[in-house]
């Protein structure tokens, strides 16, 4: 097993304000890197902007600002809805800055020293809005980008090229021996009979017809073309070919497991040419890169024009950074779509915050106060006949929600968390407490009930602490469980909560009157 975990999302264009799709990538790699450290791993976490390239050029242009200003005012944005959203990254990364650009000259001059780089004359269509280059075939008879469908234009100019057809072969190879490197493994397919298949072609790696962007030091009325600019992040952000490299080698060798999510919008970059780049260079391969699904709305992808663009900086002041966390992470399956809706946001909120995991939580520290002066019984086994489901599907649980977290399934681990919620609530029904509170004979039934329900809430709320950031350590202390309890590791083994006194704390998650709140995130996706 590696000792290091190293995980990205994608660098974030800030041509705008993001909204809680973009929240949605960011808080999923947090959730993960909170899984990885809490198991003990080396963990590094980075994320960043990608600030270069003609549409930030033009953007500024039309604003009256320079491009700098104009993307340190959205970088501001980007960096205070990470904060408020308690995203534990270690680094963030721009691409203006000087650690990032000098790396990308060095390497840009290596490769063309070495003679993966040449120069050319590019022609071919142009879309500004994804900063690509397209052939006849890809763009159609309409000539419309097959990317984000908008219209491109022709563009001739003398461009450096990368000899990315050297490296095809090899990457059809790297694919066929590393079989988990790309998920889904429909998005590789794809790679391979949309790009690859058809004959990869040199790509056009530098720019003459506008200024924002890395110079090429060797001919400076070039710029790196952009998309090769930003992928060099993940390792500049190491310090890759700087004064120190003690990072990159920790958290880019052997020893560490690398992982890049990303959107399905940037996969061919990541895919294909990112590997052919680090192969030039003679570099490790990422281990994985997963491919997230979109967070849409009914209709369609969020856009400002439609008027469905949800801010979460709203959703946060009003129901809190768990709860947005938790719905970003629960309600979409992670590597699929998913849509965001008012009425789902509501109910998902209600279902499993309030009524299965805080109902619980409440409804066993009442219940343990009046029974028991407030102290959890001493743990002694199974005692009622439904004792068994729980401490079986504990251990059952635990097993789910790692083997989702290793494939990067997370919403499959927090489902197995509330379903075991879920039974526990299920077995209070089954062995009625109140009733055996009445009969003095019962008293140890009634005593391992109350463990068992104080046990489930203990893993449960120790598995939950990387979405609910605050809820899972309020549930903890209201548990009495000392910090040593609190360890990961404790999780193996049911029983482990016994003789600790419990403290009546307030509603984790009032229940909220889904019409009501229905109505006012509506409001919030009208078009200002």
């Amino acid at each position: 097993m590696k000792k290091n975990y190293y995980i990205t999302t994608p660098i974030y264009y800030p041509s705008a304000n993001l909204h809680i799709g973009h929240a949605y990538c960011t808080t999923c790699c947090d959730v993960i890197a909170r899984f990885r450290r809490i198991r003990g791993y080396n963990t590094y976490f980075l994320t960043g902007a990608d600030e270069h390239g003609e549409k930030i050029e033009k953007n500024a242009e039309a604003k009256g600002m320079t491009p700098q200003a104009f993307v340190d005012d959205i970088v501001k944005g980007i960096e205070d809805l990470w904060k408020a959203l308690e995203i534990t990254n270690d680094d963030f990364i721009r691409t203006t800055q000087e650690r990032h650009w000098m790396v990308v000259q060095k390497i840009f001059s290596r490769l063309l020293e070495q003679g993966d780089i040449y120069l050319g004359k590019y022609k071919g269509w142009y879309c500004t809005p994804c900063e690509s280059f397209w052939t006849d075939t890809q763009v159609g008879e309409n000539h419309i980008c097959p990317d984000c469908g908008r219209e491109v234009h022709e563009a001739e100019e003398e461009a450096y090229f990368f000899k990315v057809s050297k490296y095809a072969d090899r990457l059809v190879k790297f694919y066929d021996e590393h079989p988990e490197f790309i998920y889904p493994e429909s998005r590789k397919n794809e790679m391979l009979n949309t790009f690859i298949k058809p004959g990869l072609e040199d790509l056009c790696i530098s720019r003459t017809s506008f200024s924002w962007g890395v110079p090429i030091k060797e001919n400076p009325k070039h710029v790196i073309y952009v998309w090769i600019d930003a992928l060099v992040n993940y390792i500049s952000a190491l310090g890759y070919l700087s004064e120190d490299t003690s990072k990159f080698k920790e958290f880019w060798g052997e020893d560490t497991e690398i992982v890049h999510v990303i959107g399905n919008d940037i996969t061919r970059f990541h895919t294909i040419y990112w590997p052919i780049l680090l192969m030039a260079l003679d570099l490790r391969l990422p281990d994985k890169v997963f491919v997230h699904g979109l967070l849409m709305m009914k209709d369609g992808k969020m856009s400002k024009s439609k008027g469905n663009v949800i801010n979460p900086y709203p959703l946060i002041e009003k129901y809190g950074v768990d709860a947005v966390r938790y719905y970003l992470v629960r309600e979409t399956i992670f590597g699929q779509d998913g849509t965001f809706s008012p009425e789902q946001f509501a109910e998902r909120l209600n279902m499993d915050l309030a009524n299965d995991y805080g109902n619980l939580l409440s409804r066993t520290i009442s219940m343990i106060s009046k029974y028991f002066n407030g102290v959890i019984p001493r743990y002694v086994g199974d005692v009622t006949e439904y004792d068994h489901y729980l401490r079986e599907l504990a251990d059952v649980t635990v097993k789910k929600y790692e083997e989702g977290f290793d494939s990067l399934h997370i919403t499959d681990s927090f489902i197995a968390v509330m379903e075991f919620v879920s039974r526990a609530n299920k077995y209070i029904d089954e062995t009625m407490p109140w009733a055996l509170a009445k009969d003095e004979s019962k008293t140890k039934e009634l005593a391992s009930v109350m463990t068992h329900l104080a046990n489930v809430l203990y893993i449960s709320s120790i598995l939950l602490q990387p979405v609910l950031i605050h809820a899972a350590n309020k549930a903890l202390d209201a548990l009495g469980v000392s910090d040593e309890l609190k360890k990961y590791d404790n999780v193996y083994g049911f029983g482990k909560l016994q003789n600790v006194e419990v403290h009546k704390i307030d509603p984790l998650f009032p229940r909220l009157d889904v019409a009501k709140e229905t109505e006012y995130i509506k409001g919030l996706m009208q078009n200002k």
